[in-house]
C-alpha cells in the first residue's frame, strides 16, 4: 500500500476538520446566488471547495468562517448575512452538510458519513464591542471567534496592525472570559504576539488558531511564536497549521508585499480575489514568478509545532476560498491527503496523525463546552461595556 492509499484509509476512519474555510466569503462576492456556485457538483474553476473534493479530501467536520471585512460599515449586518448563507447551505445540502454545535454533534455526523459543519466568525469587529451581541452570535450557532482579523479593533491587537493597546484591554480580557461562559473557542489567528499571551492568561478554557503557522519556520507576525506554542499544552489548546503560501514560505512573504503592493497601486484591496484583480495578479506574476510552497513546506511547519507543542495539540486550517494562491499539492479540499502521506513518509505514526486531522480538534470543542457548563453555574451573563472597562 502506497503512503497516499495508507492516508486515504486513515481518513476515512479519522477525517479532518478543517479549521476555517472561507467559502460564505466567496459566495458572499457572487451574489449568495446558489444556483450559480452549486457545490453538488465540481467548481474548480470558481472556488477550491465543493461537496464532491471536500469527499475526495476526506474532510469529515468543517468550520465555515463567517468572516466580513473589518472596514465594512455594518459588520454585524453582514455577519448575521454570512451565516445566513451557511444556513441556506445547510438546507440545501442536508445529505452531505450536518450542522453541528457540539463535539458530540460532531461525531454523530462522522457516524453518518456526513460532514460536521460548525461556524466561527472572524474578527471581533463582528460584535461592535457588544456582549449581547456576542451572546446572539453564540445563539445562531458561533461556535468560535478570531479576536481580531487584519486590523485592530477598540479592544484587541492584531499581528498586521499598529499595536494600540499592548495586546488585550480590560474589555478585551473580559470578551474572552465571556466566551469561555457560553463555549464559544477563543481563535488566536490574526492576532498579534501580545494578545495570544494576554488571551491565554485570561482563558480558563483551551484556546485554538484556527488557521495559523509556525513563526520560527516563517517569520511572518500571522504566525505563532515558539513561547506561544510552548504554553499550548497547559491549556489545552490546539494550533491549526495553515496552508497559505504567504505564512508558510518565507520567500513568499517579500512576493507577497510586493504583489499586495501592486495591487493597492491598481485601487484594488490587497484581499481582492476578484476576477479583476487576479488578471492585476497574473500580469505581475508572470513579471515576477511567484515562490511556490508545497506539501513538504506544511509539513516542515508541523514537524517543528510537534517538536515545541506536542502532537496532541496541532490540527489543520486550510484557508481555501480566503486566499488567492496555494501550495503545489494542497490546490484545494481535495488534498489533505497529499499532506498526510507526506507525514507518514517522514515517520508520523497513524496514532498521532488521527490526533492532527480529527481527535484534538473534537477534544478542544468538548474541553470548552466543559469549562462553560461549570461557568454558567456561577456566573451570569457580563452586561460590561467597553465604557466601563476601558474608559
Amino acid at each position: 500500500m502506497t503512503s497516499l492509499e495508507e492516508a486515504r484509509s486513515l481518513l476515512r476512519e479519522f477525517p479532518v476538520v478543517d479549521g476555517h474555510n472561507d467559502l460564505p466569503w466567496a459566495l458572499r462576492k457572487d451574489g449568495y446566488d446558489l444556483d450559480a456556485r452549486d457545490i453538488a457538483v465540481a467548481q474548480n474553476a470558481h472556488l477550491h471547495t465543493d461537496i464532491p473534493r471536500l469527499r475526495e479530501g476526506g474532510v469529515g467536520a468543517q468550520y465555515w468562517s463567517v468572516y466580513v471585512r473589518s472596514d465594512l460599515p455594518d459588520a454585524v449586518t453582514a455577519t448575521l448575512e454570512q451565516i445566513d448563507c451557511v444556513r441556506q447551505l445547510l438546507a440545501r445540502y442536508p445529505a452531505d452538510l450536518a450542522p453541528a454545535l457540539t463535539a458530540a454533534d460532531m461525531e454523530a455526523a462522522r457516524g453518518e458519513g456526513r460532514i460536521a459543519s460548525l461556524m466561527g466568525a472572524e474578527g471581533g469587529h463582528s460584535i461592535d464591542c457588544s456582549l449581547g451581541t456576542l451572546r446572539g452570535l453564540y445563539e445562531l450557532g458561533v461556535r468560535y471567534m478570531t479576536l481580531t482579523h487584519n486590523d485592530n479593533n477598540p479592544w484587541a491587537d492584531s499581528a498586521t496592525d499598529e499595536p494600540n493597546v499592548g495586546g488585550l484591554s480590560a474589555f478585551g480580557r473580559e470578551v474572552v472570559r465571556e466566551m469561555n461562559r457560553l463555549g464559544m473557542l477563543v481563535d488566536l489567528s490574526h492576532v498579534a504576539a501580545t494578545t495570544m499571551r494576554d488571551a491565554l492568561d485570561a482563558s480558563t478554557a483551551p484556546v485554538i488558531f484556527s488557521h495559523s503557522s509556525s513563526r520560527a519556520v516563517c517569520d511572518h507576525p500571522r504566525n505563532i511564536p515558539d513561547d506561544v506554542l510552548e504554553r499550548l499544552p497547559g491549556n489545552g489548546g490546539v494550533a491549526m497549521v495553515t496552508f497559505v503560501p504567504k505564512f508558510v514560505l518565507q520567500a513568499a512573504v517579500d512576493w507577497t508585499a510586493a504583489a499586495d503592493e501592486n495591487l493597492r497601486a491598481h485601487g484594488f484591496h490587497h484581499l481582492d480575489t476578484s476576477e479583476e484583480a487576479m488578471k492585476l495578479h497574473r500580469a505581475f506574476e508572470e513579471r515576477t514568478p511567484r515562490p511556490v510552497a508545497t506539501v513538504s513546506t506544511v509539513a516542515d511547519h508541523l514537524d517543528h509545532m510537534r517538536e515545541v507543542a506536542g502532537v496532541d495539540h496541532l490540527g489543520i486550517g486550510g484557508d481555501y476560498d480566503g486566499t488567492a494562491f496555494t501550495p503545489d499539492g494542497l490546490n484545494d479540499v481535495s488534498g489533505y491527503p497529499n499532506l498526510i502521506a507526506e507525514l507518514l513518509d517522514r515517520g508520523w505514526s497513524k496514532a498521532d496523525l488521527a490526533k492532527v486531522t480529527w481527535q484534538n480538534s473534537v477534544r478542544v470543542l468538548g474541553a470548552a463546552e466543559d469549562v462553560a457548563r461549570d461557568l454558567r453555574a456561577t456566573r451570569a451573563p457580563s452586561n460590561a461595556t467597553i465604557e466601563s472597562l476601558d474608559g
